[in-house]
């Protein structure tokens, strides 16, 4: 039997767009079935990116960082799940260039709610802060999140449950040969 090949899933979209939480899911769907990881972006940042900061610069060697050890996985046959903020399209344009080079599909998911609900959602208080200037180079306040030209899977996540957004997601992944019977 033939491995199942590996690939690159980027969730990219402003902080509490759901993200984490749409990758979460899909972790949960695929891995009884196949090989998967999720490279979360706050995990990231406390045990690969110690040290970076939110500067422009520091946000993109951030991204690189995440597409490196995604690259490595997906090459042994892992699906690759990312949920970072990425901000910067030509930083994800990069990884996914260096992605296809080395014949690894890669699917961006935007994922999306427009400002004012991310500010009703915001658990950790991040956009009051941010709104009230206490931090600097906040992504879609003070420091510009750019969304992605042609992704794969827009999820509308104030306009849909998570698990129209996860069957939507699967369906990319099923269309293109990368799921295991069963997922």
């Amino acid at each position: 039997m033939r491995p199942r090949p590996g690939f690159i899933l980027w969730f990219t979209g402003m902080s509490g767009a759901g993200k984490s939480t749409l990758s979460t899911e899909v972790l949960r769907c695929l891995a009884p079935v196949q090989r998967v990881e999720l490279l979360d972006g706050d995990e990231v940042r406390t045990h690969l990116s110690r040290g970076l900061g939110f500067t422009p610069e520091d946000r993109e060697e951030n991204v690189r960082r995440i597409g490196y050890v995604a690259r490595l996985l997906a090459k042994h046959e892992v699906g690759v799940l990312t949920a970072a903020i990425s901000p910067y399209r030509s930083s994800r344009d990069e990884v996914r260039a260096l992605a296809t080079g080395a014949d690894i599909p890669f699917l961006e998911v935007y994922v999306h709610a427009p400002l004012d609900v991310l500010i009703t959602r915001d658990v950790k208080g991040l956009y009051k802060k941010a709104l009230a200037g206490e931090i600097l180079h906040f992504t879609g306040v003070s420091a510009p999140y750019e969304p992605p030209e042609s992704p794969e899977v827009v999820v509308r996540s104030d306009a849909e449950t998570v698990a129209s957004g996860v069957e939507r997601i699967l369906g990319a992944l099923r269309v293109r040969g990368l799921l295991a019977n069963g997922a």
